[in-house]
């Protein structure tokens, strides 16, 4: 599983038809469901997945089932329901040969007036999502967590900044369903947010009084819940986070409104429940995505080239980016089979997404790509399941 994510955070903005005031939704033990296909059966959750077979070989096929059946098949028995939604059907798919690699991309809507999720097939195909609940927002963050997208706080558009979300909502992508997860301790936005050894953590941003927050919090999926842990060392905003060898790295964005951009990279170690510190960080990026064990960013003053960091040493190095279509053309970067994707940040009618890969020989790491946003793709995250 991978992440790409647009830093200029304003521009986020979840296009639905939604309520215009907050939600009024209480912490759920168990998340909430927003589906048409619901379990049809009240058996016992213990009787077996498919009468007749061993449990190994029941679960062996229905993983073999085209993706496309999923949500009807949960439908079937809470039995079934529980396992297509579980983590052991991606061990499943895996082990069988059947995982697919899907690009999930927040776009702009055609008329541009609002924005809409939409996966895109390696073939080239492109599905809209059901709509999210809640209310419109920006400055929203997106994780994947156990093969499912979690869109996490932000602030209701139609209100500003100054009405943030405690409200976090996850997409199956496997089940083509949203539920509803139990909400952050604290309200926030234009924060930081990656996955950690299978839990979220979320760093930073502003608070509901405009106050810059310093607090961190982890989610924990088998609980529900969300626990706040040791904060940061200094408040920070507008910036971004991503994982390597079991850290979270947190860089970009402001500390202070006085000293200007940070470039100090801070480093949390969950073992040691403790934050370190690394000085060369990248400042002003509006589009990030971690690749192997590297993460590539662009930056705003600088879309013809990637920024490179290696958390091996701490370094960075830059490579250009060959020029396609307008010369003002903005990038937001995606990953798929391996490779690093270059989306089009405005509407390029001729533009075709190019696509970087690290591994090609010298000469040949450019290519195009047929997967390509109806429209302008504001952030992206890779779903293998």
């Amino acid at each position: 599983m991978m992440l790409a994510f647009v830093g200029s955070q304003e521009q986020f903005i979840q296009s639905q038809t939604c309520f215009c005031v907050r939600m009024q939704l209480k912490p759920p033990t168990r998340p909430k469901l927003y589906s048409e296909h619901m379990p049809l059966e009240e058996n016992d959750p213990y009787c077996a997945l498919i009468p007749g077979l061993p449990e190994d070989l029941a679960k062996i096929c229905l993983a073999l089932a085209p993706r496309s059946h999923f949500p009807v098949m949960g439908a079937v028995s809470k039995r079934w329901m529980s396992f297509l939604e579980s983590k052991e059907l991606i061990a499943v798919r895996k082990e069988v040969g059947k995982m697919e690699e899907m690009v999930y991309v927040l776009a702009a809507d055609a008329d541009a007036k609002g924005t809409h999720w939409e996966v895109l097939w390696g073939s080239g195909e492109r599905h809209n999502l059901p709509c999210m609940p809640g209310p419109t927002k920006a400055g929203f963050g997106v994780v994947v967590l156990d093969g499912k997208l979690v869109v996490i706080a932000g602030y209701a558009a139609n209100h500003g900044k100054e009405c943030v979300l405690d409200e976090v909502y996850q997409y199956d992508s496997v089940l083509n369903r949203w539920t509803v997860l139990a909400k952050m301790n604290v309200a926030r936005c234009d924060f930081a947010c990656a996955e950690v050894n299978g839990v979220i953590y979320v760093a930073g941003g502003f608070g509901r009084n405009g106050d810059n927050l310093s607090s961190v919090e982890v989610y924990d999926p088998e609980q529900n819940k969300w626990t706040l842990v040791e904060s940061l060392r200094r408040p920070r905003w507008g910036c971004f986070g991503c994982s390597f060898e079991g850290k979270l790295y947190v860089m970009g964005g402001r500390s202070s409104f006085t000293i200007g951009n940070s470039r100090f990279v801070d480093v949390y170690d969950p073992n040691k429940h403790a934050w370190g510190e690394v000085k060369n960080g990248c400042v002003m990026v509006t589009s990030h995505a971690v690749l192997g064990e590297k993460l590539f960013c662009i930056e705003w003053k600088n879309q013809r080239s990637l920024a490179i960091f290696d958390p091996a040493d701490n370094s960075w190095q830059k490579i250009p980016v060959p020029l396609t279509g307008s010369s003002s053309t903005r990038f937001s970067l995606g990953i798929h089979d391996d490779k690093l994707l270059l989306f089009s940040l405005q509407e390029e009618p001729g533009y075709q997404t190019l696509a970087y890969d690290p591994a090609a020989p010298v000469g040949s790491e450019w290519c195009t790509s047929k997967l390509k946003p109806s429209g302008s793709c504001l952030c992206s995250v890779t779903i293998k399941a």
